[in-house]
């Protein structure tokens, strides 16, 4: 039985957060509350259908694969990000459901959302964009440039503000605690490194760089696309751009 007090899942979640005051004074650069123009209307763009057909074999790939910190200026296509996307969640197969995508999940739950914070993208106005896993396209959620907000927020790392797009997974933890309770909080990390590893390979793959980023203060990331923190929360962030 699961009593109250023994919750030990949320308990690791809330106290292994970053928070600024551990590293230093709280700087006056803060990303606002407010993302944008209040009256914004929603903004659904549907993603290329991705290109599966070419590029070298899965042994190359593992072979090369790299993190890679350093980016180029040049845009990013949007039917290359369209193929990054599906990589890492895209839907194999839907007779009834999109429980079958590229990743594992427990239970095939699925609890891993995908923010994405765009800085150069042809074909997309930089701001912060949620996927629609089902549909395979993308809703704006703010509008402007928030490479310095996520840069700061990573712990003020330059490759976060030098990449074309900076992936935000977050956890919805009922998704899966509904099931498994507390050892949800396993599941969730598990799943996101599932989805983590495949955004490498298909950069890998598509001559990309790409670099994973667990350094972050948590709430400033949460704060920065718009979720809770409790029961949607950043767990893991990537980095991808052109060499």
């Amino acid at each position: 039985m699961e009593l109250s007090e023994q919750k030990i899942g949320q308990i690791f979640q809330e106290k292994t957060k970053y928070f600024r005051p551990a590293y230093g004074p709280i700087s006056s650069d803060k990303p606002s509350l407010d993302k944008g123009p209040k009256d914004l209307p929603a903004t659904i763009i549907s993603l290329p259908q991705p290109r599966i057909d070419v590029g070298p074999n899965l042994w190359e790939v593992l072979l090369k694969r790299r993190s890679i910190r350093d980016y180029s200026h040049v845009p990013l296509p949007l039917e290359e990000l369209a193929n990054l996307l599906w990589a890492t969640q895209g839907i194999t197969d839907q007779p009834f459901s999109s429980w079958y995508r590229t990743a594992p999940s427990a239970g095939a739950l699925h609890p891993i959302d995908t923010y994405l914070v765009v800085n150069r993208v042809e074909g997309l106005e930089a701001g912060i964009y949620f996927l629609h896993v089902r549909d395979f396209s993308l809703e704006r959620k703010s509008q402007g440039d928030f490479s310095r907000h996520i840069a700061r927020a990573a712990l003020d790392q330059d490759m976060a503000r030098e990449a074309a797009v900076i992936f935000v997974w977050v956890a919805v933890i009922h998704r899966s605690r509904q099931k498994y309770r507390q050892r949800a909080y396993r599941y969730i990390y598990l799943d996101c490194g599932h989805i983590g590893q495949n955004l490498y390979l298909a950069a890998t793959a598509m001559g990309l760089g790409c670099c994973g980023i667990a350094a972050f203060f948590d709430d400033e990331v949460n704060n920065l696309v718009g979720v809770d923190g409790q029961e949607e929360t950043a767990i893991y962030l990537a980095t991808v751009g052109k060499r």
